[in-house]
């Protein structure tokens, strides 16, 4: 398991474009994939083995949130949309409004991950007790179990699937403190946790590992428990993640407007096949299920 740099992910992809995809780029057949920040830097390495093995093939990857995504599909600005939450009644409405019939891809599956600097005394929480510190009702981590310092807390902007999906299964629906730090993405949350004794903050799973494939030094990844006083569970264990004992896991989608093209569907085959999957793996994510797949090449046909 490691974590690449989106940064230098995005120029690998860019220098595979200017050669092997510089063909199909020019003549307007570049697949546009944007969406979820937890997904960018997986969906772009799929891309990059992907174009090594198409010659003539041409894919951009792009971040800024589940969101854009999702509205790329729905104004039909890109092709794929990466998304790290299930799409919304009304985002389904407004794509149905315009002709567009989503079709929806799970691609990975991802622990969400509760991280605290490595000086946090604490290994584990409750789903309870870290939505009472992101509602703002717990202030101090003496309250927990904890030392006596201030809980300081780092999440995501709204336009961030994880932002909702946590807001959903962790805060139940109600509204995030006013004190949370609001960060560009799961890198950031990171960085600030490891300056920050307080902190606590959510990514995913494939974000947590150094490039030796270890949890980044100075980082704590917590167990969580789905009741108070329950076993508690770690995002890095897969079998708790399959049976669904950890309890922030979630499935990686993608979608598309109504059936893929065929080069969108190719890719997309890629992305489920052992190949894929094993990239899936590698880059610190859990491989999809049999269901998964079966849903999948469904929504192919």
């Amino acid at each position: 398991m490691k974590m690449k740099n989106g940064f230098v992910v995005g120029l690998v992809g860019l220098g595979l474009l200017a050669s092997a995809g510089a063909v199909a780029a020019q003549r307007g057949k570049m697949i546009q994939i944007k969406g979820s920040d937890t997904l960018v830097n997986l969906v772009q390495i799929l891309a990059e083995e992907y174009m090594g093995k198409k010659p003539g093939t041409a894919l951009a990857v792009l971040g800024g949130g589940s969101g854009t995504g999702i509205v790329g599909i729905i104004n039909q600005t890109c092709d794929l949309a990466n998304h790290s939450r299930e799409w919304k009644q009304s985002e389904i409405d407004q794509a149905l409004a315009k002709g567009i019939t989503p079709r929806f891809f799970v691609i990975a599956v991802d622990g969400v991950s509760i991280v605290v600097n490595e000086k946090n005394p604490l290994s584990q929480l409750s789903m309870g007790e870290v939505g009472a510190m992101y509602r703002g009702e717990v202030k101090s981590w003496k309250a927990v179990g904890g030392s006596d310092k201030a809980v300081s807390l780092y999440g995501r902007q709204s336009n961030s699937g994880t932002y909702g999906f946590f807001q959903e299964h962790v805060l139940g629906n109600k509204n995030y403190s006013t004190d949370v730090k609001e960060m560009n993405g799961n890198a950031q949350i990171i960085e600030g946790i490891l300056q920050d004794e307080g902190g606590i903050g959510y990514v995913g799973v494939g974000y947590l590992f150094d490039a030796s494939g270890k949890v980044r030094k100075g980082l704590k990844v917590l167990n969580i428990s789905k009741d108070p006083g329950g076993q508690a569970f770690s995002p890095l264990d897969k079998a708790a993640v399959d049976r669904g004992d950890y309890p922030v896991a979630r499935a990686l989608y993608q979608a598309t407007a109504g059936k893929p093209s065929p080069a969108v569907a190719d890719f997309i085959r890629f992305e489920m096949s052992d190949e894929g999957q094993k990239i899936v793996e590698k880059e610190g994510f859990f491989p999809i299920s049999a269901a998964h797949k079966a849903a999948n090449d469904k929504n192919l046909r």
